[in-house]
């Protein structure tokens, strides 16, 4: 009786052929681009601090860190620069990691906040407070804003099919919300000038306004989603390959799912209460991540959630610098840098697919 042939692995190799190389970077390679991206977000924080539409020595901003003696360009340092770099910082790796949990989770290149109707329900909440009951403060705008973004998350995920979601039904149940709430806010705002005025600079998207309370507010949250988008990098990997092999895998996808709206909402909510929506940060800065890191969703997310704030902080210091004495606020800029940048890496032939 003829033996049979031994059994190989699926996809793997004939005896004796060579193995294919696979072009992916190894760890050691991830783990150093990291450390460099970590050394660039150092650098851009530290120019954060000391560049500013207020031309400043050195010294003077040595002396407000350190010395603090309440001068002018101390209160300037201390007061105004360094929350503006917290908060930067914070809500750069929020819509980093959004971004990222996102477009896994739609299995949609282009998904961003505005996709899953996260900034349009952080907006209607927002200019319904102060054409309604009067808000008129920053500290006022991030809880709304933050509310809103949440009920509008969860209305999503019901409307997507709740236990049955998929990607296709929670991308249009998104794009529906999204579309009824910006005809709301339009409609509110005609009739509203106060409103109009008021919701006018949040909505280009800003960091000028920070604050250390604003930090403090802001900060739970965004802990809390971050580390829940960072534990998704397992489960997210087994969904990119279908559902019927993320079960096979042993993958729960119903809690995945709502484990990830879960991340967005408190990410997505958390960043756009505090600096109004903030465009291409979230949707370009992924696709830079796996051009770097390939498509393991551990690396993606890790990358991603230092990569946003080295754009999102090089954006605001550019913007304070090109108009000085004024400011460009920082969501123009990241819209001039992002569009061009994000049209160059759809055109490349090897874009990462999802």
């Amino acid at each position: 009786m003829a033996e049979s042939p031994p059994e190989t692995e699926p996809g793997a190799p004939e005896s004796g052929a060579p193995a294919p190389a696979v072009a992916r970077p190894g760890h050691g390679r991830r783990a150093a681009g990291l450390l460099i991206v970590l050394a660039a977000l150092a650098l851009v924080a530290v120019a954060s601090i000391a560049v500013g539409a207020k031309a400043m020595p050195l010294a003077d901003v040595w002396h407000g860190l350190f010395h603090y003696s309440g001068t002018t360009n101390d209160v300037v340092v201390r007061d105004l620069r360094v929350p503006r770099t917290v908060l930067g910082v914070m809500v750069g790796l929020g819509l980093g990691l959004s971004g990222a949990v996102m477009q896994a989770l739609t299995r949609n290149p282009l998904a961003e906040p505005g996709i899953l109707g996260v900034n349009a329900g952080a907006a209607a909440a927002v200019v319904s407070a102060i054409s309604f009951l009067g808000a008129s403060t920053l500290t006022e705008f991030v809880w709304w804003a933050f509310l809103g973004a949440a009920v509008v998350s969860a209305a999503v995920y019901v409307l997507g099919g709740s236990r049955s979601a998929t990607p296709v039904r929670l991308a249009l149940a998104g794009t529906a919300a999204s579309a009824a709430l910006v005809g709301y806010i339009n409609a509110v705002q005609l009739m509203d000038s106060k409103a109009l005025d008021k919701l006018r600079f949040w909505t280009v998207g800003s960091l000028a306004s920070a604050t250390m309370d604003t930090v403090r507010q802001v900060a739970p949250f965004l802990l809390a989603g971050a580390l829940l988008a960072l534990v998704l990098g397992r489960p997210l990997n087994a969904m990119a390959m279908g559902d019927d092999t993320a079960r096979a895998l042993g993958a729960h996808l119903t809690r995945t799912r709502i484990t990830a709206m879960a991340a967005i909402t408190l990410l997505c909510g958390a960043a756009t209460a505090a600096c109004g929506p903030i465009v291409f940060v979230g949707l370009m800065i992924p696709h830079l991540a796996r051009l770097v890191t390939g498509p393991d969703m551990r690396w993606v997310l890790a990358y991603s959630a230092v990569l946003s704030p080295v754009l999102l902080l090089g954006a605001d210091v550019i913007g304070r610098v090109v108009t000085r004495p004024a400011e460009l606020q920082v969501g123009i800029v990241t819209a001039l840098i992002g569009g061009p940048v994000f049209i160059y890496l759809v055109r490349r032939k090897r874009m990462a697919q999802l």
